[in-house]
């Protein structure tokens, strides 16, 4: 069978005829993905049992296509070929055509794309995949244009050929795709691999001999933001000392700040970049993104005491404060990198628009720091776009540029953030984006992670005010047993969770108890890591990405490798450790070094593929410290302790506060503290490892020299 690949979306299931009038099944649907179809020709139906029931009736193979709202190529794909009445007629005719919003169902997502992977060797989005009746994969790809072309069949070409083929062969095609599934699901290997020192070594090696030295980054083109790779070799750092670790942070992080990668008017991270120097983004903005990248810069902040790199936090934080929070404290999903049919047009400056803003001679200055040509730098061939187009990046260094203009650098920074507010206020008054505005669990988990831990680190009580606020949003976003619900909108909260929205919304509750220090959120994050062991939990260690009572798809995903976002075990194998240290409960170490173990091998092979879970396993396998600091929050010298314990760069440190006489209150979570006591009256910090700790200490300055270095095997 001729192989190919697609990339799209789905939805659910409505019955009733399509209507030019009325649209098809997808009208009613709260996801903004399907409502984009919602009006195609194509009569489209969610997932669910009435697209199922009908393929099964009629005989009908099922369209599958699965994408996003601020998919590029789905756009590309939707006016191609949904919208065009040819295509539409051939679904309509001889397949049930049913979208899948991927952010909304990623177990169908990593299902299907694990199938199209296998196939073809690749994936991505839009996603297209044939099944049968009984949901069976036979064919699958990703973008298919409505003609064929370079090499590439077109839908009016395809379609036919897989219809004419499911007439006169159907049981060959299931056949082949039983068969196709049984290879998918076959148990793999439980090797378990010692893991140690020698893991670590290789995986630094690995980011070593993949970093563009000239450009930042890892690879060629197109670059991706890997925060989580960049936060493990922060960490590597901290026990190594190795500068080459550090350097490869500091100038990928420096590289993509000054790079178009970053909106410089507006703050925030587009997806990727298409080039190696970081000029060129594809536009959208997703807020898993956001979320990591900050915390990036602000551990970079942290162990460099750079002021850019705070700098960059607060512009990231701010932008999902502005545009990107819900009022009822939850954060929206993403920005399209579309505007008037234009993917990028939002962002575009032409030389003539910004000296309309802001007068001929800041123009020419601020032309010179941001690099604006008459010409423009962005590619008109390649984006259709009209030539002079500039992509807002520094270009010049501010030091230099300040020489140059007879002026201090501090003098520059504000003439140049005077010119970036009058710019953002003319780039408002365009045609934005669209922006998806669900709300979803897991991806809200990391934004608590990113402003609690500003929050704290920098001082920052509204950073650390949205955490709480957005923490108690999405722990109401219950159904009526009381489990998490994976997506908001409209005041409608809906589909069961997954592995990663309790993992990640359990990790971030934990950095909200770091900077508040409220047992409440350790009990909510002890809460939600109990059900992942209760309700995800693999028979071999790990985690499914469906609960055990979910539906039951054609294979039961589970995620592994650590891609654009984290897996649902490494975040979870983090949650686990962190537990484990705060409470001294081995019920959690034990559940954490099974799945370490399961993963070893996978692990072992490929380490850089997991650095996520990697920051979790270095919590296991190498010298961590339990502290715990018994004083009022209220006194001075406890403050002067908190500002060590807080601010400072400590990831393998664990930190309870124990306020006099409320022990009673984390007694039953962590019972190792309940002896402590502050000694002379004076608020005391307590260095433990192993649960074993040294004579306590009650002078801050003592604390900071002990905590100074990383712990070693056999002291803290």
């Amino acid at each position: 069978m001729r192989r190919f690949l697609l990339f799209l979306l789905c939805g659910l299931l409505l019955p009733g005829p399509l209507s030019a009038a009325t649209g098809n099944h997808l009208v009613g649907q709260k996801s903004p993905y399907l409502q984009q179809h919602a009006q195609n020709p194509v009569d489209w139906y969610p997932w669910g049992e009435e697209a199922f029931e009908r393929a099964r009736r009629e005989n009908k193979l099922i369209f599958l296509s699965i994408g996003y709202s601020t998919c590029h190529w789905c756009h590309v794909m939707a006016h191609e070929s949904f919208e065009d009445q040819q295509v539409a007629a051939l679904l309509n005719a001889d397949f049930v055509a049913i979208k899948v919003d991927r952010e909304e169902r990623p177990d169908i997502d990593q299902v299907y794309m694990q199938v199209t992977v296998a196939l073809t060797g690749s994936g991505g989005w839009p996603l297209t995949v044939i099944l049968t009746p009984e949901k069976v994969p036979v064919y699958a790809g990703t973008y298919f244009p409505k003609e064929s072309r370079y090499g590439r069949p077109g839908l009016l070409d395809l379609l036919p050929q897989i219809a004419a083929r499911w007439r006169q062969h159907p049981e060959h095609i299931r056949d082949s795709g039983r068969q196709l599934l049984e290879r998918l699901n076959r148990p793999r290997g439980t090797a378990v691999t010692d893991l140690g020192e020698e893991l670590f070594e290789r995986a630094d090696t690995s980011f070593k001999s993949s970093f563009d030295a000239r450009y930042g980054g890892f690879g060629q083109a197109p670059k991706f933001p890997r925060p989580h790779g960049l936060t493990y070799l922060l960490r590597r750092y901290r026990q190594t000392g190795d500068e080459r670790l550090l350097s490869i942070v500091t100038t990928t992080l420096d590289a993509m700040r000054r790079g178009g990668i970053y909106d410089q008017l507006g703050g925030g991270f587009h997806r990727y970049s298409t080039d190696r120097e970081w000029l060129v983004p594809h536009f959208e903005k997703m807020l898993y993104d956001q979320a990591g990248l900050a915390l990036a810069y602000l551990e970079a902040w942290q162990v460099t005491g750079r002021q850019r790199y705070a700098d960059t936090v607060r512009e990231i934080l701010d932008y999902l404060l502005r545009d990107m929070r819900d009022p009822e404290g939850g954060f929206y999903a993403a920005e399209d990198a579309d505007s008037e049919g234009v993917e990028g047009k939002f962002y575009l400056w032409r030389l003539a628009e910004v000296k309309k803003v802001l007068g001929a001679e800041d123009a020419v200055f601020f032309a010179a720091a941001y690099g604006i040509a008459p010409e423009g730098n962005f590619a008109a061939d390649i984006r259709g776009e009209q030539p002079g187009m500039n992509i807002l990046h520094l270009a010049r260094s501010l030091p230099s540029l300040a020489v140059e203009h007879k002026m201090t650098e501090a003098q520059l920074r504000a003439r140049l953030a005077a010119d970036r507010a009058e710019l953002l206020a003319a780039r408002d008054r365009r045609v934005r984006p669209q922006r998806d505005d669900k709300v979803l669990s897991a991806w809200n988990g990391l934004v608590i992670s990113a402003f609690a831990r500003a929050g704290r680190v920098l001082d920052a009580p509204v950073y650390l005010r949205t955490a709480q606020r957005t923490a108690d949003f999405i722990q109401r976003m219950r159904d009526r047993q009381g489990r998490l619900l994976r997506r908001w909108r409209e005041g409608d909260a809906a589909i069961p969770a997954f592995a990663e929205d309790y993992a990640f919304l359990a990790r971030g509750l934990l950095d909200l108890y770091r900077a508040d220090f409220d047992p409440r959120r350790l009990r909510q994050a002890t809460a939600l890591a109990q059900q992942l062991l209760d309700r995800f939990r693999a028979a071999g260690g790990g985690f499914y990405d469906t609960a055990d009572d979910a539906e039951q798809l054609v294979s039961r995903p589970q995620s592994l490798f650590d891609g654009a976002l984290p897996s649902a075990n490494s975040v979870a194998l983090e949650v686990l450790a962190r537990l484990y240290l705060l409470t001294g409960d081995d019920h959690w170490e034990r559940a954490a070094r099974k799945l370490l173990a399961r993963f070893s091998a996978e692990v072992s092979d490929s380490p850089t593929r997991y650095a996520q879970l990697l920051q979790g396993a270095m919590l296991l396998l190498q010298p961590t410290r339990q502290v715990v600091l018994v004083g009022p929050p209220e006194a001075e010298t406890t403050g002067q302790l908190l500002d060590i314990l807080q601010h400072r760069y400590l990831p393998e440190t664990s930190l309870l506060l124990l306020p006099p006489g409320q022990s009673a209150l984390l007694a039953d979570l962590a019972p190792h503290s309940a002896g402590m006591r502050m000694l002379g009256g004076r608020p005391t910090v307590y260095i433990c490892r192993d649960f074993s700790c040294q004579k306590p200490l009650t002078d801050p300055a003592e604390v900071a020299a002990r905590l100074a270095k990383p712990p070693v095997a056999g002291r803290p």
